[in-house]
Formats: C-alpha cells, structure tokens, sequence
C-alpha cells in the first residue's frame, strides 16, 4: 500500500497514541495531522508508574498495599489525595492511586512530593491507642515482634528504620517519643517522585492533535473537509476508570454518524 493514493469522501484517523507500542501505536497519526497542517501537542506519558528518590521500595518490590490513602504536594500545595491501592515496584511505585496522581504530573513529575497514610481508618490518637494496646500485651518481646499484626513485616522493619526506631529494642524500653515518631510515619510515610517510566509502560499518552483544530460536534477537521479524529490520538485523556476508553468509543461513534 505504501506509496499508493486511494481516493475517499472521508477518512478518519483513529491510530492512537504512542504509549504501548507493542500494541502498534507507533504515533503515526501525529504525522498524518502534521502534514495537513494541524497543531500536534507534544505527546507525554500518563496513568504511568512513578519512580522515586528513596531506594527503600525496592525490597518491598511486588507488595500491594489496599485501602491506604495517597496524598501529594508540588511547590507546596497540595495536587492530589485519595483512598485505595498502590504497589512497590523496583523503580518506585506503582498501581491505581499511582497512575491516578501521575495523571495530575503529567509531564513534570519531578519535584512531587508523596506521603502514604498506612492507617487512614484511624486518627493518630487511635492509632496511638492501638500501639500501647499490642505493645502491653506483648511486654516481653521485641518492638518488631509485637507489633508483627500491624503491617506486612518487610514494611514494619522500613517504617522502623525511617521512624529511627531499633525493631530489636526490648518493648520495655519503647518511650512515648518513639511511639510518637511510629505514629507520624504510619501516617506520613514520606516519598519524592524522580520522574516517571516512559510512554512504553503509560497507559495512555497526553498530547496529540489540538482539539482546536477539529469540529467537537463531528470530530470533522477545521482544516480538511473530510478528514476526521478520533481515540487517543487526539489531545484528550482522563483518569483511570474506563473514562480514557469511553473517549475512543464517544469520539469513534461520533465520527462515524458524522460521515453517515
């Protein structure tokens, strides 16, 4: 086919983005609209894995944490907070609130500032209550080994370690000020984002054709009679939930009653 004119009333280009180019998203429809003269936002990627400055996540690789809550700060406000689960990879972090706050990040990722709340049921002062309660019970042994229920133990003996407390300290000689400290990294546990991974691993790509340039009504170019966009290719994207596949089939479905 290549090289060869094949005459049409209408043509829609619907060749997606460039993030998972296994999948034959090569980008292609980015030097279609370039051609024909239509503005192309610069692709980035998005709903991606972040990595980060700290190493620690890297011996948690593959642990799931479930109803923790994520919240993030960028030049000292606050961009995003939310409940639900994350993933320690060996770059980073990843999974749903992840991907969520890397869609705010889009971008520039660098300089976000991350803190997991381990416990968001409960106000510091219940967790508080919670530690004496299973450090009372277990007077006798370790630190780590009483508190062996409240986290996975390849997280207790990080969160330890940032809270600077000794895991083999005997319970007796655990004070106020080290519970105190416990209490605020299970409720803070601090991470920077360095970057993101690239467009190959993001689920969606940011960028593409302006939506200036086409009619929002038809998705029909402003340029080009005849010629149509549709899907990811065009500078449209959402957060995860389906929203980013509702926009192909939306944008697709419109596109076509538009030619019909």
């Amino acid at each position: 086919m290549e090289g060869r004119s094949i005459p049409c009333d209408a043509l829609v280009v619907a060749t997606g983005g460039v993030s998972y180019p296994q999948t034959g998203s090569t980008g292609d429809g980015y030097t279609f609209a370039r051609a024909t003269g239509h503005r192309v936002e610069e692709p980035v990627a998005s709903l991606v894995p972040l990595t980060t400055e700290e190493t620690w996540p890297c011996s948690l690789a593959g642990l799931t944490l479930k109803n923790v809550t994520l919240r993030a700060e960028k030049n000292g406000k606050e961009i995003f907070s939310e409940l639900g689960e994350l993933l320690f990879t060996h770059f980073g972090v990843s999974g749903p609130l992840v991907l969520s706050l890397s869609g705010v990040i889009a971008g520039a990722p660098a300089g976000t500032r991350m803190w997991i709340d381990l416990k968001p049921a409960l106000t510091r002062e219940q967790l508080d209550a919670r530690l004496v309660r299973d450090l009372q019970e277990s007077a006798k042994q370790q630190v780590k080994t009483a508190l062996h229920a409240l986290l996975p133990q390849r997280l207790l003996e990080i969160v330890l370690e940032l809270a600077q407390i000794d895991g083999a300290r005997p319970v007796g000689e655990f004070s106020k000020a080290m519970r105190q400290r416990l209490v605020e990294t299970l409720k803070a546990l601090p991470l920077a984002v360095s970057g993101a991974r690239g467009l190959n691993e993001a689920v969606v790509t940011r960028g593409g054709v302006s939506v200036k340039d086409v009619n929002a009504s038809t998705m029909e170019s402003k340029l080009v009679k005849g010629l149509y966009f549709a899907g990811e290719v065009l500078d449209l994207d959402a957060t995860t939930g389906g929203y980013n596949l509702q926009i192909a089939w939306s944008t697709g479905a419109l596109a076509g009653d538009s030619i019909a």
